[in-house]
């Protein structure tokens, strides 16, 4: 069975998610923000082995925490590929401007748009979502009919566009041709805010 454990952290209530196959009692984190020992605390509480880290995308206050829990738990990053000018500069990744110290974000794989992973036994499509930023991506999980969209898709909206590399056009193209064409069921997990399901957006989204 899989199932997704959920913590907001940080100034600006960023969600970071642990997608956890209870049969394996592996996990996958997804956007470690902040607090370290928070993040610890759900991973050690849910007592799995983590298999992974998934960046949807590379602003400080969606991996400010990443080095920190990557060595803690000698375990892999992952980012979409055209987000490694973001990870490698503070400037773009915004840690220059929000966080307490600027910093770089390390990272072991770069990812391509359609590319299938497995992590913690779960199968993970990679699906990229530029717009908010270059490389912004999307994990979508069929066997749990979920989707971690990042600051892609929120309820009711889209991430902004007001950022380095940062394109309306480009996020609303993302949405409709990536992930609008999910399975209307797919629940929406998104970096800030409530949750929401593909079917919503498709009838409610004033953007799309």
């Amino acid at each position: 069975m899989i199932k997704c454990m959920q913590k907001v952290l940080g100034p600006i209530g960023t969600n970071v998610y642990l997608l956890i196959n209870d049969e394996k009692k592996a996990g996958v984190l997804i956007d470690p923000a902040f607090s370290p020992s928070s993040i610890k605390d759900m991973i050690n509480k849910a007592d799995v082995s983590l298999e992974g880290i998934l960046l949807t995308h590379g602003h400080s206050d969606h991996c400010e925490a990443s080095d920190q829990i990557r060595e803690a738990y000698n375990t892999m990053v992952y980012a979409g590929k055209a987000e490694k000018l973001v990870l490698e500069t503070p400037e773009i990744n915004l840690s220059r401007f929000n966080a307490d110290h600027s910093f770089t974000v390390k990272y072991d794989r770069l990812l391509e748009d359609g590319e299938e992973l497995e992590l913690a036994g779960i199968k993970i499509i990679c699906l990229s979502t530029p717009g908010h930023t270059v490389g912004g991506m999307s994990y979508y999980i069929p066997e749990a009919d979920l989707l971690f969209s990042g600051d892609t898709l929120f309820y009711g909206s889209v991430g902004r566009t007001d950022f380095p590399g940062g394109s309306m056009s480009d996020i609303v193209r993302s949405i409709k041709d990536k992930l609008m064409v999910l399975p209307d069921n797919t629940q929406v997990l998104p970096g800030h805010g409530e949750l929401t399901s593909i079917e919503f957006e498709k009838e409610n989204n004033p953007f799309l």
